[in-house]
């Protein structure tokens, strides 16, 4: 499955570039051959990785024109929060209109907006992208999860596991569920891991964890179900700023 702690800042990104109505040399150095009107993200977007690490598959978006088409030698730049690097940072667009870049996380574990711009005819278009950086945490709660949730929280089988979700009478919420987790409170997702899910009335399906997570084990797992959240979490009380 795509890849918070109990409370963890978001870093969000304001949008920096200036386009020109026609394709000439970036700043870059690179030399646009052609303009687009849209960009989309192929692949490589929402995946989630330890604090200061390159993201297994690389970020892929690709240019298009006004009837929808790819366009090939469009200018793509990269931008995100201090921290974030790209590979490279500005790229043309190859034969099918797609630019692809790595990420390296930023070293604080939460949830990263990065962007992909590109000139456009008139003004810069740009795409904004979720990735996540997990802390020292939430990645013992991903480890933890995929030992003990995710055959029942993951709907997809891989090569590694065997998906149990088509199985169960009431289905689980993927961790990613934000709608959902975000309105529960820490102590309620303390009581369900350890006691199972009638100790807050919910499906008997749910079995109790007391006796097999620790008591940290636990906080991880929710800290990773926070960090996971999309929507984002945001808790109550917690003054988020740009940067």
């Amino acid at each position: 499955m795509t890849r918070r702690p109990v409370a963890c800042a978001v870093l969000l990104l304001t949008t920096i570039g200036t386009g020109c109505k026609h394709p000439s040399t970036s700043s870059s150095g690179l030399k646009p051959t052609a303009t687009g009107s849209a960009i989309v993200v192929s692949s490589g977007d929402k995946q989630a990785a330890p604090t200061g690490s390159v993201l297994a598959n690389p970020l892929v978006v690709q240019v298009n024109d006004d009837q929808g088409n790819s366009v090939t030698g469009a200018l793509v730049e990269f931008h995100g929060p201090a921290g974030v690097l790209f590979d490279p940072a500005a790229v043309l667009t190859d034969s099918s209109g797609q630019a692809t870049t790595a990420v390296r996380l930023g070293t604080i574990g939460g949830l990263y907006e990065v962007s992909a711009t590109t000139p456009g005819k008139s003004h810069p278009v740009t795409l904004q992208i979720a990735e996540t950086a997990l802390g020292y945490q939430q990645q013992l709660g991903s480890i933890l999860q995929d030992k003990y949730c995710s055959r029942c929280h993951d709907p997809e089988s891989s090569a590694a596991q065997v998906s149990n979700y088509d199985n169960l009478a009431v289905k689980p919420h993927a961790f990613t569920d934000g709608n959902t987790y975000n309105k529960m409170s820490n102590a309620d997702m303390l009581s369900i891991i350890q006691h199972g899910g009638p100790a807050l009335n919910r499906s008997a399906l749910m079995p109790p964890y007391g006796n097999t997570l620790s008591p940290t084990d636990v906080q991880a797992v929710i800290a990773y179900i926070r960090v996971m959240a999309d929507p984002p979490y945001r808790p109550a009380g917690t003054v988020y700023g740009q940067k």
